[in-house]
């Protein structure tokens, strides 16, 4: 979202959005293994802004789940070991609200967060959702961390039957940050494949998770639903990153450090 206003993306973002999905002209394919596959795009000159893309063949796995299992804040909590914190701030319209994530980054990185408007769309059998980064007067950028910028990240979901579905993740970020080398080869070659690996996991073990977590609470279908309170456009502004933090790892060498066994 480039304007100088936040707006709610209409049906050409979404559409704009798919189209990014599935083109591969201009990616260059990093890793294809296993029903992954995982593009980027060159940093340009000067620019720290980073380009991934993966995409997942789930052969079972419903697109229904898939969505469910994307949106479900208080499941994520539970699968997504990255995370360090995460919760909604308020809804916007029925399909759009503001949230913070922050995650680890592998060390001696520091640690990223972001706030983001996220919206999504049902298209026929296939869903989107797709965010990008507002400030908040609320919720300032924090000591510890580094505020990152989403330009425009999200998944698509298609279906590919009952029990199949392909789910492709496309993230632009400005990490804030000149990065070193080895974090950019280690997000396509092992952090973006794996955490691909811990979403199709995460969706098989929904079913049964679901049915003893508030089963019938799924305000991403039933807006009703929803506790968050409203908040109007006029909160918030474009997250700009250069008015951010921008700091210089780029020397600094991997740790050691034991991983989470998937």
């Amino acid at each position: 979202m480039s304007g100088q206003t936040v707006t709610i993306p209409d049906d050409r973002a979404f559409a704009s959005f798919k189209a990014e999905c599935l083109c591969e002209e201009g990616w260059n394919m990093s890793y294809n293994k296993l029903g992954i596959t995982v593009w980027s795009q060159s940093l340009e000159a000067g620019k720290s802004v980073h380009k991934i893309k993966c995409r997942m063949v789930c052969k079972d796995v419903s697109a229904e789940t898939m969505y469910d299992v994307l949106h479900d804040i208080e499941y994520r909590r539970k699968w997504d070991t990255n995370v360090i914190e995460t919760f909604d701030i308020g809804k916007l319209t029925v399909n759009a609200d503001v949230g913070y994530y922050s995650w680890k980054c592998p060390k001696p990185l520091r640690n990223r967060d972001v706030i983001t408007l996220r919206s999504w769309l049902p298209i026929g059998k296939d869903y989107i959702i797709m965010n990008y980064s507002v400030k908040h007067a609320k919720y300032p950028p924090k000591k510890e961390m580094v505020r990152a910028v989403s330009i425009m990240t999200g998944y698509m979901i298609q279906s590919q039957g009952p029990n199949n579905c392909t789910l492709t993740y496309m993230a632009q970020v400005d990490p804030r940050g000149s990065l070193p080398k080895w974090v950019v080869n280690k997000s396509s070659h092992y952090l973006a494949p794996r955490a691909m690996k811990k979403i199709n996991k995460a969706c098989l073990k929904y079913s049964e998770w679901k049915q003893r977590h508030n089963p019938g609470f799924k305000p991403w279908l039933y807006p009703e639903q929803t506790t968050l309170p409203s908040i109007p456009l006029s909160e918030l502004s474009i997250q700009r990153a250069e008015s951010l933090e921008n700091i210089d790892e780029s020397s600094l060498a991997e740790a050691q450090e034991r991983e989470d066994s998937d």
